[in-house]
């Protein structure tokens, strides 16, 4: 029996992801992909022109003021590398707007594109299942969850930072604190409107090990696009470029991870109530079976 669930468990796992992996390219995913980045350029645009000047040279002044850093930075120019004593401070300003924006990313894209997302996998897969909470307080729901559990990782990114300077824990424990925030915030989504709560809970329960599987992988793929970041000084002088790509690029990641929750979330509702009716049947048809039998002469 756990050898059945297991393995239904992880067809459902690798169905979703082909499925979620296709949807990327239909024309309407590519469209909504681009609404955020859109908003988030115009807002990324905005601060970079009225702030960008006076925060990197807040932070320049903040590093030469600064014993360690100084002599460090009066070193490389030594060794001849001026060019990074200049970028460091632009880089300094990028690495710590980074988070807030692709915080904010996740939020455009949880708020804008995953409920059109749900609606457009429900409609094409799954007619069945009928919504079981209106529009407007799904929203308000899951702008709660969403906003208690960014808060949540949010403290625990800031908490972990100082793990960061380990080498091989920079690797490790920001994509596992994403993975665990896309888990809690896909799964939530992709269940709010169509299951109940008693529903959202049992199926979160059951299939815990697949959704926050998913939701690191998922971690994973959302810190491919920083990658950009390590053509260092030439990075920070496109940086008006690369950064609008880089948002892109994580907002396709966080699409594919919402249509992956979504495609799992729902075919696993289905199985759920499936069993559910299923279990209801055999306990309506349990007496008039012990009636029958009670009713069979003895041999």
């Amino acid at each position: 029996m756990c050898v059945w669930r297991y393995n239904r468990r992880m067809a459902l796992l690798f169905d979703s992801f082909w499925r979620a992996a296709l949807y990327c390219l239909h024309p309407r995913v590519m469209w909504l992909s681009l609404l955020p980045l859109m908003l988030l350029t115009l807002v990324g645009g905005a601060l970079g022109y009225f702030f960008w000047s006076g925060a990197v040279e807040a932070v320049r002044l903040g590093l030469e003021e600064s014993v360690f850093f100084s002599t460090i930075l009066d070193w490389l120019t030594r060794l001849g590398l001026q060019g990074f004593r200049t970028a460091v401070a632009p880089l300094v300003v990028i690495a710590l707007t980074t988070p807030a924006l692709i915080f904010l990313t996740m939020l455009v894209v949880a708020w804008l594109m995953t409920p059109a997302l749900i609606e457009l996998v429900s409609r094409r897969r799954f007619t069945a299942l009928a919504k079981t909470d209106s529009t407007a307080l799904t929203f308000v729901r899951s702008m709660a969850w969403s906003l208690g559990s960014m808060l949540l990782a949010g403290a625990l990114m800031v908490l972990s930072m100082p793990l960061w300077l380990i080498p091989p824990l920079i690797m490790i424990l920001p994509p596992l604190i994403w993975g665990w925030l896309t888990y809690r915030v896909m799964s939530f989504d992709a269940l709010a409107s169509h299951a109940s709560v008693d529903e959202r809970k049992a199926v979160m329960k059951q299939h815990r090990a697949s959704l926050l599987f998913m939701g690191v992988v998922a971690g994973y793929l959302g810190a491919m696009p920083s990658l950009i970041w390590a053509f260092g000084a030439m990075a920070a002088v496109f940086a008006v470029i690369l950064l609008p790509i880089m948002l892109w690029l994580y907002t396709l990641v966080f699409a594919f991870s919402s249509l992956w929750f979504i495609h799992y979330c729902l075919g696993a509702l289905g199985q759920h109530r499936a069993a559910q009716t299923a279990a209801a049947t055999t306990a309506a048809q349990a007496p008039i079976l012990a009636d029958h039998a009670k009713e069979l002469p003895h041999a």
